[in-house]
C-alpha cells in the first residue's frame, strides 16, 4: 500500500477555470490539478528555478520536476488534439508566501479520472 500523498502548497486559486478551443469540435477534456497549475506559474511565468519553486510549494525539487512534466504534457495534449483544459481538484494546501501552513484540501483525484 503506497503511503499518502503529502500536499502541495498552492498560494491562491487560479482566477480562471479552464479554457477550451475554438473554431473547432471539443474532442475531449483534459483537466490539470491546482498543484500543476501553481508549478507552471511559478517556473514559466514567475521565471524561478525548481529548487526555488520546491520551497514555495514546500516539496523536494524532484517532486516539483515531475509535477511540472505532467502540466506541460496536459497542456500539450490539450492544445494539439483540441480538448478543454479545465483547472481543478488535486492534493494541495493554500498558503500565502512566506506564512505558515494555511487550511488543507483533501487529497482526491479531480472528477473524471
Amino acid at each position: 500500500m503506497p503511503r499518502p500523498k503529502r500536499p502541495r502548497c498552492i498560494s491562491s486559486k487560479p482566477a480562471i477555470k479552464g479554457f477550451k478551443p475554438r473554431g473547432t469540435v471539443e474532442t475531449g477534456e483534459v483537466i490539470l490539478s491546482l498543484e500543476e497549475f501553481e508549478a507552471l506559474k511559478l517556473i514559466d511565468y514567475e521565471g524561478m528555478d525548481q529548487s526555488g519553486a520546491a520551497q514555495v510549494m514546500d516539496v523536494s525539487r524532484q517532486t516539483v520536476g515531475r509535477v511540472l512534466k505532467t502540466a506541460r504534457h496536459k497542456i500539450a495534449e490539450a492544445l494539439v488534439t483540441a480538448k478543454r483544459l479545465t483547472v481543478q481538484g488535486g492534493c494541495y494546501e493554500m498558503r500565502g508566501r512566506g506564512q505558515g501552513r494555511g487550511w488543507r484540501h483533501g487529497c482526491r483525484k479531480p472528477q473524471g479520472l
